[in-house]
């Protein structure tokens, strides 16, 4: 089993930690590098390009199955959660699993006039309940990779009137993602999605746009760019356009490249893939005596084995400690020889 990504990476490492941090291909690395050799020399084109922005927008959007009319741009997954947390009514409830990912959680905590309630991940969809507003959870659990029941949740929500929002941070990229199934999606894209950081994308339904008030609305968010840089903006976007926060040019220049290779590959083949590594692993895993989180997942958790990752290190193999499992996720840039490598090194 060879690596899907072939000549586009150079690690150095048997790289295994894409659920903290994906890597760069070589051609975002060079598109970023050419855009800092024209803001170094004070040349033209060293502000950036929106149409790389608006690029990366429309290939986020095939990837997931939207209009990229439905596609906001952003820096940050904290921020699109922000901004839907913003819209609800005092006294909204809000239904999460227990142990979800922060940013998922604290744009709704901090408001504090907010009811919030916590199920666990398996029982999330029999807990929507009348009067649930919002159901906010990650398609993939960060701690430990575990796939939520998506079309239970989704089918609990519509019964209910209730709407969703899904962190897609750890899924998107190896996970098939329908985003125009869900009111709101947010996903982070220096993971799974290859882009530097300070690339992230957030979907929204065209009945859910009606709820939110873009409360950062900045200069690209206006229907016709650059003919309103002072003064108010008379004609926001009317597409979701509107929510975008102020692109950061050189992670976009970078994601531009990095979309565009998974395009090519398809998300299909990076799911059999990474899948088929994670499988390797686990039965590695369990024939060495340890008792990893099951599942079909790309990303493999082990519980109490987090205090092995330094040592790991050591050896050249770079995993992550989360709730003390030691947590291991694979990508297009892994190989079956990676995984027994890892394996070699945790039998001891």
């Amino acid at each position: 089993m060879e690596t899907l990504g072939g000549a586009e990476f150079a690690p150095d490492t048997t790289y295994l930690n894409t659920s903290s941090c994906g890597l760069l291909p070589r051609r975002s690395v060079a598109a970023v590098k050419r855009l800092v050799d024209e803001l170094a020399a004070g040349r033209a084109g060293g502000a950036g390009e929106f149409s790389e922005v608006t690029a990366a927008r429309r290939s986020f959007a095939r990837l997931t199955g939207v209009d990229a009319g439905r596609v906001a741009v952003g820096g940050s997954v904290s921020v699109h959660v922000g901004l839907i947390a913003s819209s609800l009514p005092p006294g909204a409830e809000v239904l999460f699993p227990e142990g979800e990912y922060a940013s998922v959680i604290t744009p709704f905590t901090v408001r504090g006039d907010l009811k919030l309630r916590y199920a666990p991940l398996e029982g999330l969809a029999d807990a929507v309940r009348p009067g649930t507003s919002l159901v906010a959870f990650s398609s993939v659990q960060s701690a430990d990779g575990r796939i939520a029941d998506l079309a239970a949740i989704r089918a609990a929500a519509v019964g209910h009137g209730a709407r969703t929002l899904v962190d897609a941070s750890q899924s998107a990229g190896w996970l098939p993602l329908d985003a125009g199934a869900w009111d709101f999606t947010v996903t982070g894209g220096f993971k799974f999605l290859l882009c530097p950081r300070g690339v992230s994308f957030l979907t929204v339904t065209e009945d859910a746009q009606r709820s939110l008030v873009p409360i950062h609305a900045g200069t690209f968010a206006a229907e016709k760019l650059w003919d309103t840089t002072y003064g108010p903006i008379s004609e926001l976007a009317g597409s979701a356009r509107r929510f975008d926060e102020p692109p950061a040019f050189l992670s976009y220049h970078g994601a531009k490249e990095s979309l565009a290779l998974l395009e090519e590959v398809g998300i299909d083949a990076v799911h059999a893939h990474d899948t088929a590594l994670a499988r390797r692993f686990r039965e590695g895993l369990s024939a060495l005596g340890h008792r990893p989180v099951p599942g079909d997942s790309a990303i493999v958790a082990v519980p109490g084995l987090g205090h092995r990752v330094p040592s790991v290190a050591e050896a050249g193999v770079i995993l992550s400690e989360r709730a003390g499992h030691l947590r291991a996720a694979f990508h297009l840039y892994n190989s079956a020889a990676e995984v027994d490598r890892v394996l070699d090194v945790l039998s001891g």
